[in-house]
């Protein structure tokens, strides 16, 4: 199943639509404005919270959480002993982990586990600006947490850009 993000498409917020490969309306990213560190929230069409996004604060290095029912789900992390520089790694809380890499900041790469590809994310599709697909492969896979791990990563991959460019 394929879902197409609209990032940045809003005017109000950082405010993300998702819809599916139908173009029914899927997910909602609810940024939340006016808070101390960077929250996000996956909605489903009902409004109802899917998965929390937060930037986790006062770490030694850039991660954002993910939490389900206010219980974390997840932490993402720049993998830093990487040859590849748009690497990140997904740590579930039962220790499972998923691997990130691609070229993160023109919306194409894949989220695997064990070496088995999990979801693709792709822009090549689409000639929208900020518009980008994120395939789920396995129909067994969580489509809203392979959703929030796309919206992180590329999150994070933006925010150590404009960091390198004020630098």
């Amino acid at each position: 199943m394929k879902y197409l993000v609209r990032d940045k498409m809003l005017a109000v917020g950082d405010d993300y639509l998702i819809e599916d490969e139908d173009g029914r309306h899927a997910f909602l990213v609810d940024g939340k404005a006016l808070r101390f560190r960077d929250t996000l929230e996956l909605k489903d069409p009902q409004g109802r919270i899917l998965i929390t996004l937060r930037e986790k604060l006062f770490g030694l290095r850039d991660a954002m959480t993910l939490e389900r029912d206010e219980l974390r789900l997840a932490v993402i992390r720049r993998k830093r002993l990487s040859l590849l520089r748009n690497h990140f790694r997904v740590t579930l809380a039962d220790g499972t982990e998923l691997d990130v890499s691609g070229r993160i900041a023109d919306r194409e790469f894949k989220i695997e586990y064990e070496g088995e590809l999990l979801a693709l994310i792709s822009r090549q599709w689409y000639r929208i600006r900020e518009t980008y697909a994120v395939e789920v492969v396995r129909e067994d896979a969580d489509p809203a947490l392979l959703i929030a791990v796309a919206v992180c990563v590329v999150r994070m991959a933006e925010k150590e850009r404009e960091a390198a460019v004020q630098a």
